[in-house]
């Protein structure tokens, strides 16, 4: 047994009185330290609902007949640019619940959409009908047994059995159909959840240093709570001791970082709850394992405490009824575990006895910011720097997403984000224009894409697949950045390299070896770093390791080199036949099929010692060079442009699908490789799935899957005969072959007349709209120019300038001279091209 101990060891919360003198206090602190504070209903309701009176008695103190904060009591950080202020207190120690943005766990959230939460949505009803229809099971079979083992062998015990059994088998194909519903919503989800969105809070129209998540319904509150502490305690299982029995022991021996934020839940009967609550943006498993200790749910926390958990004495049982208010719950539970610590007859294990040393624990809140639009992002760093410096050890794919998220902040602190991408995308529509901040957070994945418009081609449609695809396209050029071209020197003088403004900035912020002394094991770490980043853009997350060798050594040195043009112009050149154009849509394919419903890229599969142990031996590399070969195969019968278009389209295209694809017909679909498997075992068809095109690129009734793929592009076709050599001696998969390579030799026949010019005919349209798209941007930059040369005359003639060098003006006028006679000689070709046109 426990001796007996003094009372009242769980804290008492504060009235309301406290709260507003509190709330005063803070505010006038951050108007003397000229910061932002919270809104006042976040400090009385949320911060104010989590301290003793006595706590908040220490805290606050009257200067000039105005209550503030001692000074004692609060301390600012500099994160960056921006500063935040901290309040140092004691809190009660279930006043805090888990921050679902802990870096930790950041795989298991998917981006956020609205497509996405509205399958959440319906995955909770799947699950709510799953248990109402296994209750229904177990009532059924009940019934089942009790008519069986009844006595008697009349007519109507017969009738009633067999009722009773046919009641059961259709409870239990229910059963079945729903559960393949919810398999399906879970799969259609990537088996993760949408990353909860949060924004600055708001108070008479400005913004505040709090956070506010979006509405959701109760249920939604729940899962997703539920959800998030799930993956958390996962993400903490690698520790090497017992967090909950070391808080048992010797209490909370650090503080934790913490943050006013407000769930805004719809009830059932319509109304909408504004609960304040604390969430910790650093010690959130403390946080976790000390609501273990206090046995209270983080979802009871967050969305509201059923009273049966927490009774007093006089209360009437309603188990329907939710307690909204902090200051009540924490009330009720000291109450209780003060009231089951005072009997001597209470065991070790109650939690009345183990929450004792956490009964209060020391916090930092947040209680100002300079700029609360940027809160999160800053919160999320500091939570970033305090795991990268600490020794849990990490998860590889959130310790390389936090690498990435702080390799971007590099680029921004240097004030080199801006001149990355403007290099990057050399024919975007306005470089210039970019909100950075926005452009930071859709690079990490913690907000939308449509920053990155900007980037965007002048003349292209703005779409979720292009957007995705500059989005690609950036985190390669920043982890892959451009080194300037050496220039020549004479012998015998030293040089030293110059690596250019972003390779410095990579090499800092990774702790890469020097430039000169990259190496695979360096080529294959960024790789890694590249595809987890990539990752964090698709619904569906496939390995990372599937990237692994898709990039080289040469790369990781002089930059990735990539192709500058848009989607829109690699798919009107591979229509025209340019092999080039292909090859750099394979490039721009490579991250959707990995992380695809079905990934069609996978790491290395196979023996390297022989075909016969584990399968024909294929490598990432060796899938993407089947597939940028098979544009100028001749000898694969399965194989055609049209074919090989249709599938990027789709590839590129279905990721953004918000429904299941549907065969032409209406026939059920299934994948490819498992057409003869039983149906109970096959693969739910959910969207994002690719339907197999045929030949001619139409739609067939299969979904295209791993086999599939490595049936149509088998590892042979990535090893095109040498040019002049034995077509017995194949190329390595990991060979840099030119997209070029043909399978044929010199001496094959000439093709036939007829299919040269049926394959002019299907080319040509693609060449006429190249060209006109081509034009375009040559009159759209003549007209900037124009606009550029007359901004530049007015401005001298107002300020009364000197006249540039005759000489410069001559130069300049000589280039212009040239291009208007080449653009009058192509305008002459042109009306050649029009005339040929009448002739085919």
């Amino acid at each position: 047994m426990v001796p007996k101990r003094p009372d009242d060891i769980y804290p008492r919360i504060g009235t309301p009185t406290y709260g507003e003198r509190l709330a005063d206090a803070v505010e006038n602190t951050c108007a003397d330290e000229k910061v932002v504070p919270p809104p006042r209903p976040a400090i009385t309701e949320g911060l104010a609902a989590a301290l003793p009176d006595t706590e908040i008695r220490n805290l606050i103190t009257t200067k000039g007949g105005r209550k503030v904060l001692k000074p004692g009591a609060y301390r600012p950080v500099q994160a960056g640019a921006e500063k935040v202020l901290l309040l140092m207190c004691d809190i009660h120690g279930a006043a805090v619940a888990p921050w679902d943005l802990n870096d930790r766990t950041v795989s298991s959230w998917s981006p956020p959409s609205p497509e996405a939460s509205q399958r959440v949505k319906d995955l909770v009803a799947a699950e709510m009908a799953l248990q109402d229809a296994e209750k229904t099971e177990k009532s059924a079979e009940k019934e089942r047994e009790a008519r069986r083992r009844a006595p008697g062998n009349d007519a109507h015990a017969a009738a009633a059995l067999s009722a009773a059994t046919q009641k059961h088998k259709d409870a239990v194909l229910r059963v079945r159909e729903l559960d393949g519903e919810r398999r399906a919503l879970l799969a259609s989800l990537g088996d993760r959840r949408p990353r909860p969105v949060v924004r600055a809070a708001e108070e008479d129209g400005e913004a505040r240093a709090a956070l506010v998540l979006a509405e959701q319904p109760y249920e939604v509150t729940v899962h997703m709570q539920r959800y998030a502490a799930e993956r958390l305690e996962r993400a903490g299982s690698t520790r090497g001791y017992d967090l909950p029995e070391s808080l048992v022991d010797a209490g909370q021996l650090s503080k934790g970082m913490n943050v006013l934020q407000q769930w805004q839940i719809t009830q059932s009967d319509g109304t909408v709850s504004k609960l304040w609550r604390l969430a910790a943006v650093t010690g959130n498993n403390r946080a976790l394992a000390r609501l273990n200790v206090f046995g209270v749910r983080p979802e009871h926390l967050v969305a509201g405490m059923p009273q049966s958990l927490v009774p007093l004495p006089k209360d009437k049982a309603d188990p329907g009824l939710l307690l909204l208010n902090l200051r009540e719950v924490l009330n009720r539970l000291s109450a209780r575990l003060n009231e089951a610590g005072a009997k001597s007859e209470t065991m070790p294990a109650d939690p009345s006895i183990r929450a004792a040393r956490i009964a209060t624990v020391s916090a930092e809140i947040v209680i100002g910011c300079t700029k609360p639009e940027a809160l999160e992002h800053v919160l999320r760093t500091l939570n970033v720097n305090d795991h990268l410096r600490g020794i849990q050890p990490y998860d590889e794919d959130a310790r390389l997403i936090a690498l990435f998220a702080t390799l971007v902040d590099s680029y921004a602190r240097k004030s080199a984000l801006a001149a990355a991408l403007a290099e990057a995308f050399p024919n975007a529509r306005g470089a210039d224009l970019l909100d950075l901040d926005g452009v930071r957070d859709a690079l990490t994945a913690n907000g939308p894409l449509d920053p990155l418009e900007p980037l965007l081609p002048a003349g292209d449609d703005v779409s979720p697949m292009a957007l995705r695809d500059i989005a690609v396209r950036a985190i390669t050029a920043l982890v892959f950045p451009g080194i300037p071209p050496e220039n020549p020197q004479g012998t015998g003088t030293r040089t030293v390299r110059d690596t250019g403004q972003f390779w410095p900035i990579v090499r800092n912020t990774l702790q890469q070896p020097a430039w000169s002394q990259t190496r695979a094991k360096t080529t294959d770490a960024r790789t890694r770093l590249w595809s987890a980043a990539v990752a964090q853009l698709f619904l569906h997350r496939g390995n990372i390791l599937s990237a692994l060798g898709l990039f080289s050594t040469s790369q990781t040195t002089d930059g990735a080199g990539q192709d500058p043009r848009s989607l829109k112009e690699l798919f009107l050149g591979a229509e025209a036949g340019e092999v080039s154009a292909w090859a750099a849509l394979v490039d721009r394919m490579v991250p959707a099929l990995i992380h695809a419903p079905q990934p069609f890229i996978t790491p290395g599969q196979g023996s390297e010692a022989g075909d016969g142990r584990k399968g024909v031996r294929r490598s990432p590399k060796s899938a993407v060079a089947a597939l940028t070969l098979a544009y100028t195969d001749s000898t694969h019968p399965g194989i055609s442009r049209a074919l090989l278009l249709a599938f990027a389209r789709a590839v590129l295209e279905h990721p953004d699908a918000t429904q299941p694809p549907e065969a032409a017909d209406g026939t059920p679909l299934t994948c490819y490789g498992e057409q003869h498997w039983d149906e109970g075992n096959r693969t739910p068809i959910t969207a994002g799935m690719v339907i197999v095109p045929d030949r001619e690129g139409r739609p067939t009734g299969h979904v295209a899957d791993k086999a599939w793929f490595d049936e149509t592009f088998p590892v042979e076709l990535s090893r095109p005969a040498q040019p002049g050599g034995s077509a017995s001696t194949p190329t390595a998969a990991g060979d840099n072959a030119s997209p070029d390579a043909g399978t044929t030799s010199h001496e094959e026949a000439p093709a036939d007349p007829r299919d040269h010019l049926a394959t002019l005919r299907r080319e040509l349209p693609a060449r006429v709209e190249l060209v006109e798209v081509g034009y375009q941007r040559a009159v759209d930059s003549a007209h900037t120019l124009m606009t550029d040369f007359e901004d530049a005359r007015r401005l001298r003639g107002q300020l009364a300038e000197e006249a540039l060098p005759a000489e410069v003006r001559i130069e300049w006028m000589e280039k212009l001279t040239k291009a208007r006679d080449a653009a009058q000689a192509s305008v002459t070709t042109l009306a050649q091209v029009e005339a040929l046109i009448l002739q085919i």
